[in-house]
């Protein structure tokens, strides 16, 4: 019963993330007091992250570590290419503080979440995003204060501390992980653990759409107030996400990657944290009270590019490895 469930969640997945985001979307505008969901983000977004990492045993996570190829191309993407074009894409908005943050915030860091399963239903090496995902969150943690420091000068440092971003790192990362690797071991001896990791990956689905629900759910209400304002944003995210699967693609290339790889590396460079830093907008100070909902519209933007990117990536990018 339960592989038959796993089977109809796993055909419709995109359909149901869909709906949970319609969902929450009708009770944010609609239900007074849906924004205190903001508080239950960060638990269901562990949650998910902890199934998530159940997903490959630790010994293929060690073997894609060893893969430095894909690493550099996976770094060099995200922390080079990208940064030029959301400098140049974050012009449109310059002269809006908030706007701008919330842009910077939300483009400057790569996802290491959902990626995974949207570019394991494309046919891509979602192992390997699984191994480079805790070096992408140390990555941005470190980098991202550089970049505001390049792209708004020392002011953007200042209101962006360090603490909330290790915080989240420990939270979302290191403890969901941790977790994970001693239920795989527990697994191997006794069959509470197996049941615990069979479980919780047969929960990946739902998980993904709480985690869509809440987020959209406690922020709709703010998106609705600010509408005029983010509308200017749509075209901006989705010109991102055009721009970032032809530089993905030419950065597959020049590396030389093999198809599941260039595939996963296409979804890296367009898919962003937003789930794991909208916690950080949400405490910023009121003069950028924005940030969070510029950060939830991306969310939106992008949720629709990955149904379209599950169907184009395949089809731009397919034949044999290269070798």
């Amino acid at each position: 019963m339960l592989t038959a469930a796993e089977s109809w969640l796993g055909r419709r997945q995109i359909g149901l993330y869909l709906v949970a985001i319609a969902a929450a979307g009708a009770i944010g505008l609609t239900v007074p007091g849906a924004h205190h969901l903001e508080g239950a983000i960060e638990p269901v977004l562990g949650l998910l992250l902890f199934a998530t990492f159940l997903g490959v045993p630790f010994a293929a996570i060690g073997q894609s570590l060893r893969d430095g190829r894909f690493l550099a191309a996976v770094g060099v993407l995200n922390f080079v290419v990208v940064p030029l074009v959301v400098f140049g894409l974050s012009r449109f908005v310059a002269d809006e503080p908030a706007l701008l943050f919330g842009v910077l915030l939300v483009l400057l860091t790569p996802c290491i979440d959902y990626v995974i399963v949207f570019a394991g239903l494309a046919g891509g090496a979602s192992e390997r995003l699984l191994a480079a995902a805790p070096l992408l969150m140390l990555a941005q943690i470190l980098l991202l204060p550089l970049y505001l420091l390049l792209f708004v000068g020392p002011e953007g440092v200042a209101v962006v501390e360090v603490g909330p971003f290790a915080r989240a790192f420990l939270l979302l990362i290191v403890v969901p992980l941790a977790a994970a690797g001693l239920v795989q071991a527990l697994g191997r001896r006794h069959r509470a653990g197996a049941l615990v990791e069979r479980t919780m990956l047969g929960l990946m689905v739902p998980l993904m759409m709480a985690t869509l629900f809440t987020v959209v759910a406690s922020q709709a209400g703010a998106v609705g107030e600010s509408l005029a304002q983010l509308l200017v944003l749509v075209p901006l995210y989705a010109g991102f996400l055009v721009v970032m699967a032809a530089l993905g693609l030419g950065v597959g290339r020049v590396a030389r990657l093999d198809v599941p790889a260039t595939r996963a590396l296409m979804f890296s460079g367009a898919t962003r944290n937003s789930l794991v830093v909208l916690p950080l907008a949400l405490a910023l100070p009121a003069s950028l009270s924005l940030a969070p909902v510029v950060v939830v519209t991306q969310t939106l933007v992008e949720l629709v590019g990955m149904i379209v990117f599950v169907r184009v990536v395949p089809r731009l990018v397919r034949g044999q490895p290269v070798e």
